[in-house]
């Protein structure tokens, strides 16, 4: 974007390199256009000293006691503070698994080109809410040709991606509250290309951050609505205040001419996917921060982290010199981004957390689970071609009904980069996809130590220097190159961890790192699963692994693995993204990509993990036009389930959208109150009916 009102991005540099139905727009706007440029990760790492010295010369449900009960979480993507069993099923487990209320026949893959919907047979859908929708009493209705940055304050977000739902206590279900958060703009489909440069930039501005806003329901056949002007409505804004907490708050790597003292931030950016916590908050995962700051890009830190020179394709930074850390005095600014954020959903004036203890990377998520020993455990994935997936143990322990308490427990503790070990021989990973000869992809892996007991065990880093450049400390231990780990989630049946590889189509080529055998396949355009058992409990520094599932589809000759499940029998799957767990323990994943190769739209998959239909992938729905899917909720003891629908109509621009979703209102048509003529990013609930 320029000072003019030309909102074309005239630099696509993925355009004709995307696979399936993946739009080189969302990868220009989303990510920065990460797969196109030079991988970050290239583990050569004798050069920390340089980065430090020259910065610092710069300058399900949800386990509650009475006493301590806040809400219970009607969402599937939850963690409990009940102690998982990581040695095979547990006895719930045992009784149920793979037994769900919710039943449904399999809907067969959906064109790319379609702009609808599609549910199974005896299903139906409706949004709960949209991009623009007023939260507020006071807020305007959307007008989609008259936008200002005060309405869409007022207004949800866009491009909404982790979400939940929370049960207000006393309500006898039906009333709760929604979290979503808003990863990232598409200007060009937004705003009408007469609106001036300066005020798309402030209506994009807002169109960021996260959203809570109360629903209510009649009983819990019915749908969710929200409520416009409820008490626990609230924006999370680019002015909003967040505490940043442990080793890292005060630090001058963070101090900042607006924040001399290091420990108040402003905003949260390229927010993912996200967890809930055993005491009801909210984690949410700063992702694809770098694409919003123009940098030297001199710096092995800036190299590491994908900063460059380069103008922004927003262009913040012509409004807000913190956008551009070549300006005197903001130097760090990009080092207040990249963290865990926890929110209070049922407290509208509290501060929220970025949390510093656990690493600063692109977080796509953080789920929590509570181990026997008591400690708190969170998983993280940083979604980078070559990069590495994390675990961080709280220091104290969970107290149960102790929620104040209990809110502080990401404040301190160990953090860990995970090694995994292969059992077959080399010359059996092929980089096909073809599995060994002992008939699965599996192996043995270790926990290595960046921060244990306060104190760095990164040779040459200190506490502060290893959580903020967290990369750069990871790559000094030797951790296991991973193919983009997305979502990362422990199950509540099992304590078992799924991680979401999504892709990496690097892999293999150049001089780059050729497949291994928990990354079994080079040029990986369709991803895989990664299913973890902790040695012991969670907190142990050793684990077991084998691959769910080898993604892709079978039909059009990739070579995939469904844990031993005839590939014939498969709901064909692609670019796993989000996860979620339903009542009894079954697997669902939300895609972002789509079966590659054969124009299929994304969708949200259902997926057996144990017994003789291990492996088992049941797609359940599918997205409009090039959209993708995302944060899934799983009521399945209600017969319902929730996705997030994120940039619809991406392709498109205003004057010539290609898609309606969800209003569906074409040219000629008359809209209805609140409808508009352009795509409009939503949360849906698909219910029976």
């Amino acid at each position: 974007m320029s000072e003019t009102t030309d909102r074309t991005f005239p630099l696509l540099p993925m355009l004709g390199h995307t696979k399936g139905k993946r739009s080189a727009v969302t990868c220009a706007l989303k990510c920065d256009n990460a797969c196109a440029n030079d991988v970050c990760n290239t583990s050569s790492n004798a050069y920390f000293r340089d980065i430090a010295s020259a910065t610092l010369s710069r300058r399900s449900a949800l386990g509650l006691g009475a006493a301590g009960a806040v809400a219970v979480v009607l969402g599937s993507a939850v963690t409990s503070a009940e102690p998982a069993s990581a040695a095979g099923l547990s006895a719930a487990a045992k009784d149920g698994y793979g037994k769900s209320k919710l039943k449904f026949n399999a809907i067969a893959s959906i064109d790319a080109s379609v702009d609808a919907v599609t549910v199974p047979k005896g299903f139906t859908w409706q949004p709960v809410i949209r991009w623009g929708d007023p939260i507020f009493k006071n807020s305007p209705r959307f007008d989609a040709n008259n936008q200002t940055a005060a309405a869409q304050e007022g207004q949800f977000g866009y491009n909404n991606d982790y979400t939940d739902i929370l049960e207000i206590p006393g309500s006898k279900g039906r009333r709760a509250v929604l979290f979503a958060n808003h990863e990232y703009t598409n200007e060009n489909i937004m705003f009408p290309a007469t609106m001036p440069a300066g005020d798309v930039r402030a209506v994009g501005a807002a169109a960021h951050g996260l959203s809570v806003v109360e629903l209510e329901r009649k009983n819990s056949n019915k749908p969710w609505s929200y409520v416009q002007g409820a008490r626990l409505n609230r924006r999370y804004l680019n002015n909003t205040k967040y505490e940043l907490t442990g080793p890292v708050a005060g630090s001058p790597l963070v101090r900042t001419v607006q924040d001399p003292a290091g420990r108040t931030i402003l905003g949260t950016l390229g927010n993912c996917s996200g967890g809930t916590t055993p005491w009801g908050t909210i984690l949410s995962g700063e992702e694809n921060f770098n694409g919003y700051f123009v940098a030297p890009g001199t710096s092995a830190g800036d190299a590491r982290y994908g900063l460059s020179a380069k103008p922004t394709a927003r262009q913040w930074e012509l409004d807000d010199p913190r956008w551009d850390t070549r300006n005197a005095g903001y130097e760090n600014e990009a080092n207040r981004f990249g963290w865990i954020v926890e929110v209070d959903p049922f407290d509208p004036t509290s501060t929220p957390k970025k949390h510093s203890s656990l690493g600063r990377f692109k977080h796509e998520s953080a789920n929590v689970i509570v181990a026997k020993s008591g400690h708190v455990v969170a998983y993280s994935g940083d979604d980078e071609r070559f990069d590495y997936l994390y675990k961080f143990v709280s220091a104290q322990k969970y107290r149960e009904g102790d929620r104040k308490h209990n809110m502080t427990l990401l404040s301190a503790g160990n953090l860990y980069v995970a090694k995994f070990t292969g059992n077959s021989p080399a010359a059996e990973i092929t980089g096909t996809g073809a599995v060994p000869a002992d008939g699965s992809f599996d192996g043995v892996g270790e926990w290595l130590p960046l921060v244990v007991d306060g104190k760095s065990a990164v040779p040459g880093m200190s506490v502060e220097e290893v959580l903020v450049y967290t990369r750069l400390a990871a790559d000094k231990v030797g951790p296991t190159k991973m193919d983009r780990c997305e979502d990362v989630e422990p199950s509540l049946r099992t304590g078992k961890v799924y991680v979401a590889c999504t892709n990496n189509s690097d892999r293999g080529t150049g001089t780059k790192e050729a497949a291994t055998e928990v990354n079994p396949r080079n040029q990986n355009r369709d991803g895989h699963i990664v299913e973890i058992t902790e040695t012991g409990d969670q907190t142990s520094t050793k684990f077991q692994w084998n691959l769910l599932m080898v993604c892709g589809d079978p039909a059009q000759g990739d070579v995939t693995y469904f844990s031993g499940f005839p590939v014939d029998k498969v709901s064909p799957i692609s670019c796993p993204d989000n996860l979620a767990f339903d009542s009894v323990g079954n697997l669902w994943i939300s895609t972002d990509g789509a079966p590659s190769g054969i124009g299929r739209a994304d969708g949200l998959f259902k997926v057996t993990l144990d017994g003789k239909e291990r492996g088992r992938v049941e797609q359940f729905l599918a997205v409009p036009r090039e959209a993708e899917t995302c944060g899934p909720i799983v009521h399945d003891d209600e017969g319902s389930v929730f996705v997030a629908v994120q940039h619809p109509g991406e392709n498109g621009s205003f004057a010539a959208q290609t898609s309606y979703f969800p209003d569906y209102v074409r040219e000629g048509a008359k809209p209805k109150q609140g409808q508009a003529r352009i795509p409009r990013p939503a949360v849906i609930q698909v219910f029976r009916g």
